[in-house]
């Protein structure tokens, strides 16, 4: 009897939680979806389980289709599933083979063309890789070594562009790093910042569209507050502040183990690893012993909010700007065993001054149930309706709640939506404006969403809605895209955020 009940619960629990399950994001690349569309579709259409509600689909059934479970190989469901999947890899594969014919037919009749490109290409570009885009492409390494050129360039040729390196001044076109009216800016921000009081009105409109790489650093830490105007009290202010800040380590980081601190530390503890994963930089033990104090040492003077989730994203644009003041190569791949302790020392407290100076102005989006997220998503939606009435009906026909999707983009500033090098570009801009990272943030948020329209409306359920919110295909972009989007976040903001009458309904 007992051995009957137990098989019946293994046949009523058919999942069991612990399988590993792909991370979405700009820094999580996922498979190309010109080759998975059609099987991510055609698979939720075979393991769709029949429901007495009549809905065409639900978060609650999307949930339960891709939760943390795997199926158990139980006698009944085992015919079933290898007849699916070998219908569906076989679907997967002809796809595949068609689009490969058809760009080698393509390649064959302006085959000169297609050489000169990729000779104009080489000669022009210098080409960085990064170990992500190492990674990407690895399985495609032998084909590349058996094969003619001309006859694997399936794809348009791009450059490769790293997550950080020292080209998040560069577009995602390729264009050259330093042009003359580059150069010119770069010295008008040089005698900004050599000037015995720094103009930060003038600084934070030259600010807005970007900020040389060369000057970043100081030029972040004035806009962000952490430096005084005054050129002779800069020097003073930085040993202060650093000092003060290694005093906090010294007072407070031994509590770590404590009882009432030591949840805190764990969940510190547990993040800090997968924060950007595909990044060297970053799964450096150093690196990530400095992550741990900059973020005790926050929470515990924050006890208001704690550490939440998502607060760890936002020490990584500040660190690796900071880190570029003292590095030259490629920054991402760098070993920072190399710099001094000195140094090291003043880009952890200058780290943890600046974001201690971002949260100031954000930090209801993390104090208990997040208010602020839950009003900039209700601001969100309410704008939404008002500039793309067809994007906003198209999800409430398909039930896709704001919060589902845009709870990240506020809890995260947009940091899981876009590589490293555009969340710096982006940040240059919120900087120098007023309430950059709280208000402007959500003319931004509505600007990237309408960006996606034509995708948005050409999904016709739930789950394929979900799938393309949680996975933006902005892995290439660069500083001409982000440029685009804020200049477009800045016409909605000027039409809206001084017509309250126009946003309301």
């Amino acid at each position: 009897m007992a051995g009957d009940n137990s098989k019946q619960f293994w046949k009523r629990s058919a999942k069991l939680p612990g399988s590993i399950q792909p991370v979405y994001g700009a820094q999580h690349p996922p498979l190309d979806p010109r080759l998975t569309k059609n099987f991510i579709k055609e698979r939720s259409k075979v393991n769709a389980v029949p429901l007495k509600n009549k809905k065409a689909s639900s978060f609650h059934e999307f949930a339960r289709n891709t939760s943390d479970a795997w199926d158990i190989g139980d006698d009944e469901d085992e015919d079933f599933s290898t007849s699916s999947f070998q219908t569906l890899n076989s679907k997967v594969a002809l796809a595949t083979a068609a689009q490969v014919l058809e760009n080698h037919s393509k390649l064959r009749v302006k085959p000169e063309r297609s050489q000169s490109t990729a000779a104009d290409i080489t000669a022009n570009f210098k080409v960085i890789k990064s170990s992500s885009d190492a990674q990407l492409s690895r399985n495609s390494g032998d084909t590349c070594l058996r094969n003619p050129l001309h006859k694997q360039q399936s794809l348009p040729l791009r450059p490769i562009i790293p997550l950080v390196a020292r080209i998040s001044d560069q577009n995602a076109s390729g264009a050259p790093p330093m042009t003359v009216r580059e150069k010119t800016r770069l010295e008008k921000f040089r005698q900004l910042l050599s000037s015995h009081n720094t103009d930060l009105d003038e600084l934070r409109k030259c600010s807005w569209p970007g900020v040389p790489r060369e000057v970043r650093p100081v030029t972040w830490r004035l806009l962000s507050g952490y430096l005084p105007a005054n050129t002779e009290r800069r020097k003073m202010t930085l040993q202060r502040k650093r000092e003060e800040y290694f005093g906090f380590i010294e007072q407070y980081y031994d509590s770590r183990n404590e009882e009432h601190h030591q949840d805190t530390y764990r969940q510190i503890h547990i993040d800090i690893p997968r924060t950007n994963p595909l990044i060297p930089l970053f799964q450096q033990p150093l690196v990530q012993e400095i992550f741990e104090r900059i973020l005790f040492i926050w929470a515990i003077r924050h006890p208001a909010s704690g550490y939440v989730q998502g607060i760890n994203d936002l020490v990584t644009p500040f660190f690796v700007v900071f880190l570029s003041e003292y590095v030259e190569e490629d920054v991402e791949n760098f070993d920072v065993t190399n710099l001094s302790q000195d140094i090291l020392r003043s880009i952890e407290a200058d780290s943890f001054w600046c974001m201690s100076k971002l949260l100031d102005g954000i930090q209801d989006n993390y104090t208990f149930a997040q208010p602020g997220i839950q009003k900039k998503v209700q601001a969100l939606e309410e704008l939404v309706s008002r500039i793309d009435e067809q994007v906003h009906n198209h999800f409430r026909r398909y039930e896709v709640e704001y919060l589902q999707f845009a709870f990240r983009w506020m809890n995260n500033l947009l940091m899981r939506e876009l590589p490293l090098r555009c969340t710096i570009r982006l940040w240059d801009t919120y900087q120098s404006e007023p309430e950059g990272f709280s208000h402007f943030h959500l003319y931004v948020c509505a600007a990237f969403l309408i960006k996606w329209r034509k995708e948005i409306l050409d999904e016709e359920d739930f789950q394929g809605l979900l799938m393309l919110l949680q996975n933006l295909p902005t892995i290439h972009w660069g500083n001409e895209e982000i440029g685009l989007l804020l200049a477009e976040a800045y016409r909605l903001k000027y039409m809206f955020a001084d017509a309250p009458n126009h946003y309301r309904r």
